[in-house]
Order: C-alpha cells, then sequence, then structure tokens
C-alpha cells in the first residue's frame, strides 16, 4: 500500500462526498499516500463506477412538497457500464486501500465490504439454514435455494465490495455461478479484490468445467483491471520495522498498533472468525491480509497444525504480541508454540512480535527444548530480508485438494 512516512498534516476526511479519485487526490496532498500512476488509474475505474451508482441513486425528496411533486419529480436516468469491476494484482500494490476509498464514497445506502472467504461461509450457513426450515415445516425441497438466499443477500446490500476473491475448494465453485448470476439479477454492484485474473481462479480445481460459467460471467459484468505497480508498499514498510520487540510491554503495544495501522493503511480491524476443519478459528484483531492477536488468544487454548495452518493461509504478515517466557510447566504453551511457528515459516508468514526474553531465552527447560531450538532459529531467519523478501503461500496459490 502505498503509505508514507508519518506526516503531521491534519487527515482528510474518511469520506469527501465526491468519490474514490478525489479521496485518493486528498490523501496524496495531505502526503499519506505517495504518487503511483497505477494507482490513479485504478481509482478513475472506481470514480467511473461511482459516478455510474451516483446516476442511478434515487433522489431524496426535499423538505415539503405534496404527493404530485413527490410522483412528478426528476428521477435520475441510470447510466450505461459494467455493473462492477474486478481489480486484480500481486499483494502490497493498494487493491484493498483503492477498493476502501470506493465503497466509504460510494452512494449506496445498502452497502456491504466482506472478506470473499467469510461470505462465502455465510452463503453456506444460510443454505443450509434455509433447508432446515423448510424441512421443519415439512414442505417439499426447493429445486434451487442458491436463487432464494442470493435475493436475500440483494434485499440487505446493493453493494458487495469483496477483498481476497479466491475459490479453492468445489463446494464454493459450484454454487458462484447461479448465486452471482442471481445477483446481478436483482441489480446488485460488485467490486472485488483479487490477487489472481478471473481466467485462474480455481485452476486445477475438481470439476473445473463446472466453474468456467462463473468466470465467464464475471468476464462480461465486472470491468476486469490488472493493478500492479512494480512496488510493493506493505513490504517496503515492514522492512523499516522491528520484527522482535523486547521486552513486551505498554512501549512494545504502542509500538504494534503503529505497525499494525502502518500496514493496513490505518484501518480498524475487526475480529474475524475462520473455519477448518468443522471448528472455528478466532482471529481477534484483523484487517485485509494482516493480523493481530495475543500469545495467550493461540497458544494458550486447544489449538493444533490445521487451525495455525488456516491463520497463515490467510494472513501474509501477524502481529503476536506478549510472547511470555516459557518453562515445563507451561509446557503446553510451548508446544503449541513451536507448531505455531512451524506452520507460519511453511506458509511464509511474516512475523512482527513482542516477547519478554530474546528467542533462545523464551523455553530453557522442560519437554521439548530440543525441539524448540529449531523455533528459536526460524525466529531469528524470520526477521532476515531473504525471509522478508519470499511469497506469502496463501491457499489459492496451491492446488486444492482432491475429493
Amino acid at each position: 500500500m502505498s503509505v508514507a512516512e508519518a506526516s503531521s498534516a491534519v487527515p482528510p476526511p474518511l469520506a469527501t462526498g465526491k468519490g474514490p479519485l478525489a479521496a485518493l487526490q486528498a490523501r496524496l496532498e495531505a502526503g499519506i499516500f505517495k504518487p503511483d500512476p497505477r494507482q490513479r488509474e485504478a481509482a478513475e475505474r472506481l470514480q467511473g463506477l461511482w459516478e455510474r451508482l451516483k446516476g442511478i441513486q434515487p433522489e431524496k425528496p426535499s423538505g415539503g412538497g405534496g404527493l404530485l411533486s413527490r410522483l412528478f419529480a426528476r428521477k435520475p436516468v441510470p447510466v450505461a457500464g459494467p455493473p462492477g469491476l474486478y481489480i486484480w494484482g500481486p499483494v502490497g500494490t493498494g487493491k484493498s486501500m483503492l477498493m476502501d476509498l470506493f465503497f466509504n464514497e460510494a452512494p449506496v445506502e445498502k452497502k456491504r465490504r466482506a472478506h470473499f472467504h467469510e461470505f462465502m461461509l455465510e452463503v453456506h450457513q444460510r443454505l443450509f439454514e434455509r433447508r432446515q426450515a423448510l424441512a421443519a415445516k415439512g414442505a417439499p425441497p426447493e429445486a434451487d435455494v442458491i436463487v432464494p438466499v442470493a435475493r436475500e443477500i440483494a434485499v440487505d446490500a446493493r453493494l458487495l465490495c469483496f477483498d481476497e476473491m479466491q475459490v479453492t475448494n468445489i463446494a464454493d465453485a459450484m454454487i458462484l455461478w447461479r448465486l452471482f448470476a442471481t445477483l446481478f439479477e436483482e441489480g446488485v454492484t460488485v467490486v472485488t479484490t483479487s490477487n489472481r485474473i478471473p481466467d485462474d481462479l480455481y485452476k486445477n480445481g475438481l470439476q473445473r468445467d463446472r466453474f468456467q460459467p462463473f468466470i465467464d460471467l464475471l468476464k462480461v459484468k465486472l470491468d476486469v483491471h490488472a493493478l500492479d505497480t512494480g512496488r510493493d508498499y506493505r513490504m517496503a514498510r515492514l522492512r523499516e520495522m522491528d520484527k522482535y520487540l523486547v521486552p513486551a510491554g505498554p512501549w512494545a503495544d504502542r509500538k504494534l498498533d503503529e505497525d499494525f495501522a502502518a500496514l493496513t493503511n490505518d484501518a480498524q480491524g475487526a475480529k474475524r472468525v475462520l473455519r477448518t476443519q468443522g471448528r472455528d478459528v478466532i482471529v481477534p484483531h484483523a484487517a485485509p491480509g494482516v493480523a493481530m492477536a495475543r500469545f495467550e488468544d493461540w497458544c494458550g487454548k486447544p489449538m493444533g497444525a490445521a487451525d495455525y495452518l488456516c491463520i497463515a493461509e490467510h494472513f501474509h504478515t501477524v502481529l503476536l504480541r506478549d510472547i511470555p517466557r516459557l518453562t515445563a510447566k507451561n509446557r503446553d504453551r510451548a508446544w503449541r508454540f513451536i507448531t505455531l511457528i512451524d506452520a507460519f515459516y511453511e506458509k511464509k508468514v511474516k512475523l512482527i512480535c513482542s516477547a519478554e526474553a530474546a528467542p533462545d531465552k523464551l523455553y530453557t527447560e522442560g519437554d521439548g527444548t530440543f525441539e524448540f531450538e529449531r523455533t528459536v532459529s526460524r525466529l531469528m531467519e524470520m526477521q532476515s530480508p531473504e525471509y522478508l523478501a519470499l511469497d506469502h503461500i496463501a491457499e489459492s496459490d496451491e492446488e486444492p485438494t482432491k475429493i
């Protein structure tokens, strides 16, 4: 993301009322962002969509006026153009930042921004609940439960903004065409970001030929725009940060909060719930691609390798607070921490953390001290420029499991 050095300028308002291009320009003038022609080009595409939305929004009646004046009031005329935008490109180029500027400016009352993975979990839950409700009433099963669920979603949100569209399992792949075809039929506008061009979604997936209609639909209904600035702004910021803060405490907490803000373009962050092997995995504080938690959130609870891999697949950077000194009395936490770091290392997650002591002083007695030596080595390596330069291995980067 194009985040400049800290500036004393007063940040511009969240929304300007003039569209994402004006919002971007305000942040450039305030020194919050750095100029980037490719980001501006994407912002211009979003501005065009904003103007089309502005043209189809119903006008609110002014104060007073009778029934006839409201009936014969001028109605806005829809402006032609694709009903959405698909922005794809490498990580760190500012896709999510630009979509957030658009979302904040969007002249739509019923709008929703969601991580694509979480949205699909919700869709599956809605489908399940609808089937259960019909069965409880003794009603015959519907031939297609996807369409009514999509219509319910369309009632709640006229604009849907998705971060990180990726398709990795056949359960999602088999319903996406019917789901999005109905959303578009209902007039829903869609904006999404992705690391992949549409043709590479669900690449090598099982029964991918049945997924092709969804790809074709995206390319017809969405303006597909590549955003590759040639620079990874997130990585540039990450290289400047201290990766291992000692000792943990108020000072380190402030630094981690500052780092989270810098890596997420001042995103507020919110709790996220991931799902793996039928279990919920809680991420206390998350923004697109970046997660923050305390040691006890993940290592003080009965979590295992699958949970940690799930976190590692969804976030390229993790900020972990308050790693304590570990002893034989809490060797269960030590073993979980070993597993956590192994998962992060396998997926090339970038780690920023605060700890009570240096890596080689964290766990010096108790079962697993020999294995912990590997964790010490990895904690040191994960701070190196060579490790930081490695690409994150997200879930979408691997061939889906054949079932």
